[in-house]
């Protein structure tokens, strides 16, 4: 009973990444209806540039999070004012096309420029610290911190939806993108703004899983899949539902690895295939004026 108890809390923290991953994704397809094939690349670059700033100056990655966001950020306004919002419309191919492209542009780049070498964070003795909570059960303290930083974005992003004018105008978008522009909302204005708030979180994720976890230039569809799944089984469009999903996926691939080590990540896709079946709109699909 106790391994279980174990097996389940790691899941949950394990889903703190997850959630990380998927909340950008869900953000740009929430306020846009754009599906981004590079989302898991955008991840990939967050991390190697956490990575050439860390590494020449040996400093704390965390510290890293305050200036990778803004840039990711200004990077994400400036991507969908000049190139994706002439992808939007009727057609859904173009953006997948696009963002698509820019996957493997990214990967490219980071391969001719950092190699296929795997690399990493350290971020010292935070990464192997850990609270016990009795007999054979301990939290680590990195993932508690990963889970605790996915709640805290999750719920700034509920504050600037829902109490915001910024919020407001991303709803109003979202919901009906033409009386939006016939009301004075800049809709491609807006829409910059999602995809810069969308890559701001992207950086978190990127950050932290740099930390967590070895990388390299080919990682990102991986990440994207994980995403995918995560944004599927809570539910497209909602921020609580992504991470209910997150530690949906976690604790598959916690309970999967605890049984034999190789059935994981299967444990995950067999998860999401199944609520896929079942709920194909997710647990908590995002309803429509909400």
């Amino acid at each position: 009973m106790i391994e279980w108890i174990n097996v389940i809390t790691q899941g949950i923290l394990l889903g703190g990444i997850y959630a990380l991953f998927a909340t950008g994704l869900s953000l740009s397809f929430g306020v846009m209806r754009l599906i981004n094939m590079a989302h898991g690349d955008f991840i990939i670059l967050a991390a190697f540039l956490a990575f050439a700033v860390v590494q020449p100056l040996q400093i704390n990655p965390f510290y890293m999070i305050l200036l990778i966001v803004p840039i990711m950020a200004i990077f994400g306004y400036v991507l969908q004012r000049l190139v994706l919002n002439k992808t939007l419309g009727e057609n859904i191919l173009s953006p997948l096309l696009v963002t698509f492209g820019m996957s493997i542009i990214i990967q490219n780049l980071l391969l001719e420029i950092f190699s296929a070498d795997s690399r990493g964070l350290n971020a010292g003795v935070v990464e192997v610290a850990s609270i016990s909570l009795g007999d054979n059960i301990a939290i680590g303290v990195f993932p508690l911190i990963t889970i605790i930083i996915a709640i805290a974005v999750i719920v700034t992003l509920q504050i600037i939806f829902y109490k915001t004018r910024l919020g407001r105008c991303f709803r109003a978008t979202s919901d009906d993108h033409v009386t939006s522009e016939l009301m004075g909302i800049n809709t491609k204005h807006i829409y910059g703004m999602a995809m810069g708030l969308a890559l701001g979180v992207t950086a978190i994720a990127g950050v932290l899983m740099a930390i967590r976890t070895n990388f390299d230039p080919s990682a990102g569809p991986l990440q994207l899949l994980y995403a995918f799944e995560v944004v599927i089984i809570g539910g497209l469009g909602s921020f609580w539902g992504t991470l209910i999903g997150g530690i949906i996926l976690g604790i598959a691939q916690t309970v999967g690895s605890n049984f034999d080590p190789g059935w994981g990540i299967l444990a995950g896709h067999i998860t999401f295939f199944i609520i896929l079946m079942f709920k194909p709109n997710g647990l908590f699909p995002k309803t429509k004026g909400k």
